[in-house]
């Protein structure tokens, strides 16, 4: 089963009776997932950009996008229009093949996993994860890996606010621990 079919057939209905929803159009949906990697030391190295680039694209199967510094910090030895990041966002069908792999293979694979904190909501329904490492995802394989650096995945959802948020997560399936 597609996992948007899971969403429509399993958690609507369980969001709908929880928080009394008149309409099955107003319960909150995961509207897109944003994959972020900063290159932080890798600034001037061109290897370290294409290496982000290359994991962005073999994970979500979407080019990235490269984000620029707006302003100059002398201290970080960043200029104004520095390539500072990649970033890819998914909606749709690869939004939600993207969310099923990550909950059911990719969180897995993180060595010693405990579950997610349940802290990284941002007040607004968004929810944040950071990996260390980005060997987790099935696509990666080790002994390709020249350079291991960490990505955030960012999971922007249609809720109001964390505690409807927090629901639709964890009906999906993502594991958050309890407080």
């Amino acid at each position: 089963m597609a996992f948007k079919t899971f969403y429509n057939q399993e958690v609507v209905p369980k969001l709908i009776h929880e928080f009394g929803y008149k309409n099955k159009h107003a319960v909150p949906t995961v509207t897109s997932v944003t994959l972020n990697v900063g290159l932080g030391a890798g600034l001037k190295e061109a290897k370290i950009i294409e290496t982000a680039e290359k994991t962005l694209t073999r994970i979500t199967g979407q080019k990235p996008v490269s984000t620029k510094a707006r302003k100059s910090i002398s201290a970080f030895k960043i200029r104004e229009g520095n390539v500072v990041g990649m970033k890819v966002t998914l909606r749709g069908k690869r939004m939600w093949d993207f969310l099923e792999k990550l909950i059911k293979v990719s969180l897995p694979r993180v060595r010693d996993f405990r579950g997610l904190s349940p802290k990284a909501f941002d007040g607004q329904g968004n929810y944040s994860i950071g990996f260390r490492e980005h060997i987790a995802f099935p696509e990666i394989r080790s002994d390709e890996i020249e350079l291991i650096h960490g990505l955030q995945v960012t999971i922007a959802t249609s809720a109001k606010d964390d505690t409807q948020a927090r629901s639709l997560l964890k009906h999906l399936g993502l594991p958050l621990k309890t407080d």
